[in-house]
């Protein structure tokens, strides 16, 4: 594989882009117009800029991986890729209407990838022009950074696909694991549940923000507290996915805490909204409860 499509210029989708051109690879970067694509780079550009001024890349090996990422808006030119990654929103009407159009151009020995974080990968291969060539490519963020992939083969799926496209991971440098088609996979089928209980025992006042992830951090030793990895993850993006659990098996374990709910209406999202748990504003993050 060496042409790979990516759609959607957002947090994640750039962040597979910046991964995929520094490992050789030429990228076309899709998004809903050629404006919001060629934003995207920019914001890959700049955090070239930080790495080389940090020293982590030399300046002429950052030129050289921004020159293999082309921005573009309409679908057609996806139809000489090997690879095409959707990483869209966690919406899966969006993503079933991104593999439907991007369908009409995938060439006949291309694979259609979807980055979800939750969604099942049998349904969603019903919109794609083949689901033996359809796949869960699941990355973490931030991409660059983050050392795991999921690969996650739908019921149709064939083996050949979950082959390449396992190859394709570990030659980005990435530890792979392989998970069945369950709700959340792996990794969010863990977290998720361990996120959503934190706002849970926040919300019944057990403790407070900063109890809460000091007692994940020092207790568990994680490097993040759960309600500090939320605002990280983005709080709509946590509920999305704790939704698609508890809808798709029906379990009252997956039930939203009702104050992520609540977070959410409030337009209070984490880190990118500058309010989630913790405000963002000043100097450092203050809890918001």
């Amino acid at each position: 594989m060496r042409n790979i499509a990516i759609i959607g210029a957002g947090q994640m989708g750039t962040g597979i882009a910046q991964t995929v051109a520094a490992h050789g690879m030429k990228v076309m970067l899709s998004d809903i117009d050629l404006a919001t694509a060629k934003a995207g780079k920019a914001r890959i550009d700049k955090a070239l800029v930080k790495l080389a001024g940090r020293g982590k890349i030399e300046a002429d090996e950052a030129e050289a991986l921004l020159a293999r990422i082309t921005p573009v808006a309409d679908y057609e030119p996806l139809a000489s890729a090997d690879l095409i990654i959707e990483a869209a929103t966690e919406k899966e009407a969006i993503k079933n209407a991104i593999f439907e159009s991007a369908g009409k151009v995938l060439g006949p020995t291309a694979i259609l990838a979807s980055n979800t974080s939750s969604i099942p990968i049998t349904r969603m291969a019903n919109h794609s022009p083949d689901p033996e060539r359809f796949i869960g490519l699941h990355f973490f963020n931030p991409v660059p950074v983050m050392g795991l992939i999921e690969v996650i083969p739908g019921l149709a799926t064939a083996q050949v696909t979950t082959d390449r496209v396992t190859t394709f991971a570990e030659g980005l440098g990435k530890q792979v694991v392989t998970s069945q088609d369950e709700p959340g996979f792996v990794v969010n089928r863990i977290l998720l549940p361990m996120i959503n209980e934190a706002v849970f025992v926040l919300g019944q006042s057990t403790a407070g923000i900063e109890d809460i992830d000091k007692g994940c951090r020092l207790g568990l030793n994680h490097p993040m507290g759960p309600l500090q990895l939320a605002d990280f993850v983005g709080l709509d993006t946590c509920l999305d996915i704790i939704n698609v659990l508890y809808q798709t098996t029906k379990d009252t374990k997956y039930r939203p805490a009702p104050l992520l709910v609540k977070y959410v209406e409030a337009g209070w999202l984490g880190r990118k909204t500058g309010r989630g748990f913790y405000d963002y504003s000043g100097e450092a993050p203050v809890p918001t409860r």
